[in-house]
């Protein structure tokens, strides 16, 4: 279903990005190995006191253009790129990759009763048809709709609380080809997929910015009885004005 892009060629990292080469090896050897799960990348970006944004309704641009040049790296070397419908609902954003050479990601959209509009911009994605990840909560009226309008619609099982479930929206990913996933966000996102212990690798770039906004992380992501999750090996690279940590997801 999914044409593999160039094959080593694609995870040649240098120049102010090859701090990336570790991250790069890890997914190639991901895709060497053929594993069904798709290997997790989470990426965000935040300010020094942890907000990602103002407000949930209100993005705000934190990245300096060297860091933003860097995320759109991390996208060119992933199959695909996922974000929650609350990311499509208050930015609408494309997906793409535009500040770097690279080809673009499959954009995935978590959607569990099918809130994107049928606006949305990544309904007219230039080179994929975005695949929204739903639940049968979602009527089939919405889902009919959007797959005349270009999306894939993957209906998977629930979760507790009524959401998609990560571990089956990761396993029907695999199962479309798909050999690596870079999460964006947003914050429910985030704070998900960490709960989960679903996440590989974690890039985390921080603005020397206070906002007192929303927050990256608002529970805790284990139990009090459990170790801690941590980035592990945790290094740290100046990008522009922004620092960004960067490592494997661990417990302590």
């Amino acid at each position: 279903m999914h044409a593999l892009p160039r094959f080593d060629e694609r995870f040649a990292v240098s120049g102010e990005m090859a701090f990336l080469r570790p991250l790069a090896g890890r997914l190639l050897a991901h895709r060497r190995w053929m594993r069904e799960r798709p290997f997790v990348t989470l990426s965000w970006s935040q300010s020094i006191d942890g907000s990602v944004s103002v407000s949930r309704s209100h993005p705000y641009a934190l990245s300096c253009r060297k860091t933003l040049e860097m995320t759109h790296r991390l996208r060119a070397l992933h199959d695909a790129l996922l974000v929650g419908v609350n990311t499509v609902l208050s930015d609408d954003p494309q997906l793409t990759v535009r500040h770097c050479p690279g080809d673009d990601p499959q954009p995935v959209v978590l959607d569990s009763v099918l809130r994107i509009p049928e606006s949305a911009r990544l309904l007219n994605h230039p080179s994929h048809r975005p695949i929204i990840v739903t639940t049968d909560r979602a009527t089939q009226a919405k889902a009919t709709r959007l797959a005349a309008l270009g999306a894939s619609v993957q209906r998977v099982a629930r979760s507790a609380d009524g959401r998609v479930d990560l571990d089956a929206a990761l396993d029907r990913l695999g199962s479309l080809g798909l050999r690596s996933v870079m999460v964006e966000g947003g914050a429910e996102v985030i704070q998900s997929m960490l709960a989960a212990q679903l996440v590989d690798y974690c890039v985390v770039t921080i603005a020397p910015t206070l906002l007192g906004g929303v927050k990256a992380l608002e529970q805790p992501c284990r139990t009090h009885s459990e170790a801690p999750l941590t980035i592990v090996d945790c290094r740290y690279q100046a990008v522009g004005a922004d620092l960004v940590a960067y490592g494997p997801l661990g417990a302590r």
